[in-house]
């Protein structure tokens, strides 16, 4: 019979629900990219504009993915509120900004107009809350000394 306490020594990367959340929601947009990427080269056929844009959703998308992930690590960690805004924005740009050129490249058509910029913004602030989130502990740590 196998020995569980070794198991259960090992610590839950994503302990909090806020950490399983932004996992999850990283996983979904990793999944998403890759789909939408797969589907514009298949269905777009030589359409060059078309693919050009849809690739240039599916990148913003991936990287986006994955710096939710690293939300979900640093919420597992205990990361406080900025990074968890910083997790909104990134969410929000990736729905506006990556949405906003899925359905150009698609149909040829803007829905929301500024939708796009509004997206990049997010996602710009959202990298200057992690900025600051990381100054702001790292002062205290310094401050603590």
């Amino acid at each position: 019979m196998a020995d569980d306490s070794a198991a259960s020594a090992v610590p839950n990367p994503f302990p909090t629900p806020a950490s399983r959340l932004w996992l999850v929601l990283a996983g979904l947009n990793g999944a998403c990219a890759v789909a939408m990427g797969a589907y514009s080269w298949h269905a777009l056929g030589t359409d060059a504009n078309a693919r050009e844009m849809m690739s240039f959703a599916v990148t913003y998308q991936m990287w986006h993915a994955l710096a939710l992930l690293g939300i979900a690590a640093l919420a597992g960690r205990g990361a406080g509120v900025l990074v968890q805004v910083a997790g909104a924005m990134f969410l929000g740009g990736i729905v506006l900004f990556s949405g906003t050129l899925y359905v150009l490249g698609l149909t040829g058509r803007v829905l929301l107009p500024y939708a796009a910029p509004i997206g990049g913004g997010l996602m710009i602030l959202a990298w200057l809350f992690l900025s600051l989130a990381g100054g702001i502990a790292l002062w205290k740590r310094r401050s603590a000394q």
